[in-house]
């Protein structure tokens, strides 16, 4: 989110969906990477509705749904709930290496090596869609 005020409503809605829909999380041990799934789509919620209300007196060009914002969300939804977490870690919360490590108790090298081998399963999903 681009505003702290869109951040903290992205966060009260995420603690609203928890609370209502927690009963659907199937194991307890995944109960962080569905947050993380809500999260993400509430995010991209938040963002379609705020481009869906641009007036048309400030539309310069039409506005159009991002279709790329789709192809990735499509793309992570194919990564295992582990890789999600830590694709999550990484560029939404903006962690680094080392802290993803203190967080999830591993060694930094470990982080290091699961990004790379998940950022490259990414690379091959995306080829696969391409054709």
């Amino acid at each position: 989110m681009r505003h702290e005020q869109d951040a903290l409503d992205a966060y009260q809605e995420l603690v609203y969906r928890a609370l209502k829909h927690r009963h659907k999380v199937r194991e307890p041990a995944y109960m962080s990477t569905w947050l993380v799934r809500v999260l993400i789509n509430i995010c991209l919620d938040m963002k379609n509705k705020r481009q869906a209300t641009v007036t048309l007196d400030t539309v310069q060009e039409p506005v159009s749904y991002d279709a790329q914002t789709v192809e990735l969300t499509e793309l992570l939804a194919k990564l295992s709930p582990a890789e999600q977490e830590l694709i999550y870690l990484k560029y939404v919360e903006d962690l680094k290496n080392q802290d993803i490590a203190v967080r999830q108790n591993i060694p930094e090298g470990t982080v290091k090596s699961r990004i790379h081998t998940t950022l490259k399963k990414l690379r091959s999903f995306w080829k696969e869609e391409r054709g």
